[in-house]
């Protein structure tokens, strides 16, 4: 698939801002509003959704938007186009709440429902992660790829908890703990973003969570493919942003992953 260089320098381009954006507030006195009682907002969570929404309606004004943040229509004139970018202005919004430096911004492209740009930036270690569906992934311009760990014992994984965790609790630790037992170590980095690029660069083996949004997922899982990982849902079955669950690793550990999920017989919600 050929893909415009427009647009791939337009998401470059807007997770570049939006992270400048993000640092010029860091550590400041922000706004924090809730979305749910472990679900926070900040006001430059908004500044930057309002920034991304009016540059793609300059530049491409035809296309449909669907960001975090702001209200997504569910009618208009652009409603159902055949290009739709995914964004989400900080990823890792708790983090950045509490001063933590572990988030970024991240913006995909689909079109006609497939994901074929996705741009991810981590702007307190300048990290920009690229991908175009065909064409690789990078890292700061330099191609990526994923790990070669073949066995669970030898692997780094990494998950997130659902905002949902203090009424699913059982569920979620209860896998969380399957895999501390079989696996070299397991993290929680609080952005799920991030989490799939350090999949794509090999720095993570593998990558699992439930009830994600899709602008959490449709850039990092682009990116994991595209270099050489291989994504899901937790039963194993094809991935898409919007079913909210996904499992990522270097495919020599999907399905041993796999086992570990079906052996704690997850509901996969």
């Amino acid at each position: 698939m050929l893909i415009d260089p427009k647009f791939v320098q337009t998401a470059v381009e807007i997770v570049l801002r939006a992270g400048e954006i993000q640092m010029s507030r860091l550590g400041q006195d922000l706004r924090v509003d809730k979305k749910g009682p472990i679900d926070l907002v900040t006001e430059v969570d908004v500044e930057i959704e309002m920034m991304c929404r009016e540059s793609l309606a300059e530049y491409f004004p035809s296309h449909e938007v669907m960001g975090e943040e702001l209200p997504n229509p569910v009618s208009g004139p652009n409603r159902g186009a055949s290009h739709r970018w995914i964004f989400d202005p900080i990823d890792g919004t708790v983090n950045f709440a509490h001063g933590l430096p572990i988030f970024c911004s991240s913006l995909a492209l689909e079109v006609e429902g497939q994901v074929v740009v996705g741009a991810v930036f981590d702007p307190t270690r300048q990290e920009l992660f690229v991908a175009e569906r065909g064409g690789g992934a990078r890292l700061n311009g330099v191609s990526i790829s994923v790990s070669t760990s073949a066995d669970l014992l030898d692997a780094m994984l990494c998950t997130g908890f659902p905002y949902d965790v203090h009424e699913t609790v059982d569920e979620v630790v209860g896998l969380f703990g399957a895999f501390v037992a079989q696996a070299q170590a397991v993290r929680r980095l609080g952005s799920a973003a991030l989490d799939l690029c350090y999949v794509a660069a090999g720095r993570l083996d593998g990558f699992w969570e439930q009830r994600l949004k899709p602008w959490d997922t449709a850039a990092g899982a682009l990116i994991v493919e595209e270099a050489g990982g291989q994504v899901s849902d937790l039963q194993g079955e094809s991935f898409s942003p919007m079913n909210g669950n996904v499992l990522a690793s270097n495919k020599h550990l999907h399905d041993q992953m796999l086992k570990v999920i079906r052996s704690v017989g997850l509901r996969c919600l």
